[in-house]
């Protein structure tokens, strides 16, 4: 990973920083593609991190993709239609992917505008809280493009198709008291506060059995594209995995004893 993702772990608890605050940090650069995946792949197979935190630095969590490079056909937006096929699926779609495969719960702790694919970034988060001075929207109409980043898959799921809808035929931004009424974001904070919060309830999310909690996501993760019988039977299959660990008799031991558990992973 270069500057531009800085990654830090803290115990069980990563967080990522998209860092390019000068340029509000677009993503979408061979560099990303790099970073996420690398990042995606540590976290995954680091059995000690338990909850990552997404966030930018500077004022902005992410402005999507760079419009100037977009308007000079320059960069990742140069070349024939095909090209720029490809460095759709092998470029920013491959940073969705490392982002959405992450195994452990990810908050987004969105301290600034997110907007078109940087609004996408933080939906592929498992939850999401806020900056006061967050704005969020689904802009691509506004220059004269589509969702393409996976968003008209992911925010009707969040928000529900109207509101969805609304925001990406409007192009209009909301801010955190509309993101939340709507169910975009759990909360939103003073600025100072946000990553102190944001941590606040990753801690809640690590205390519980590791093996446990990235099978809970992986389920929920599978009830979005698959059938009601299809999800009982994972469930039934990971259950029985659950109930022979030490962990789970650990939580059990802990529950009647009144105390926190001691998870290890086993």
């Amino acid at each position: 990973m270069n500057d531009w993702l800085k990654f830090e772990k803290k115990g069980s608890i990563a967080t990522l920083t998209m860092n390019r605050p000068d340029i509000r940090n677009p993503l979408g650069e061979p560099e990303d593609v790099v970073n996420f995946e690398e990042a995606s792949n540590l976290i995954n197979n680091d059995r000690d991190i338990r909850c990552v935190i997404l966030t930018g630095a500077g004022k902005a969590f992410s402005a999507g993709g760079n419009v100037k490079n977009m308007q000079n056909k320059s960069g990742n937006f140069s070349g024939s239609s095909v090209a720029l096929r490809e460095r759709y699926r092998f470029g920013i779609h491959k940073i969705i992917k490392a982002i959405w495969n992450i195994d452990v719960p990810v908050i987004a702790a969105v301290n600034g505008p997110a907007i078109g694919l940087g609004n996408d970034v933080a939906c592929l988060a498992d939850m999401r809280i806020s900056s006061e001075k967050a704005l969020f929207g689904v802009t691509f109409l506004k220059i004269g493009l589509i969702p393409g980043d996976g968003g008209a898959w992911l925010l009707p799921k969040i928000i529900g198709m109207a509101r969805a809808s609304e925001l990406l035929f409007t192009a209009k931004l909301i801010d955190p008291k509309t993101a939340k009424e709507w169910g975009l974001i759990s909360d939103f904070y003073k600025d100072e506060d946000l990553m102190t919060e944001a941590n606040k309830l990753a801690l809640s999310i690590v205390k519980q059995p590791p093996d446990a909690l990235r099978m809970s996501k992986k389920l929920l993760r599978e009830g979005m594209g698959v059938s009601f019988d299809n999800i009982l039977e994972m469930s039934a299959n990971m259950q029985a995995l659950m109930h022979l660990t030490d962990d789970h008799q650990e939580a059990l031991s802990a529950f009647f004893e009144k105390r926190d558990g001691n998870f290890k992973g086993k």
